[in-house]
């Protein structure tokens, strides 16, 4: 998951979503203060199955890879 504040940018904050459905902070290039980092991060476990649904039907080919 890429993630910036305002206007996207090539150097997004990255998150790996992890198998158990949490999230990992691969980079914060964007510098998102920790306060809000920690409540994307719960978005993104509370969203799991449905960012993993969108993804598999904007890629269909491709597998989803997870990391941990």
């Amino acid at each position: 998951v890429h993630i910036s504040k305002g206007i996207p940018v090539a150097n997004a904050t990255k998150i790996w979503i992890t198998k158990s459905g949490g999230g990992i902070v691969a980079n914060n290039s964007s510098k998102i203060p920790d306060k809000e980092l920690r409540e994307l991060l719960e978005t993104i476990s509370n969203n799991y199955f449905l960012i993993i649904s969108k993804w598999k039907q904007h890629f269909p080919n491709e597998n989803v890879k997870f990391y941990c």
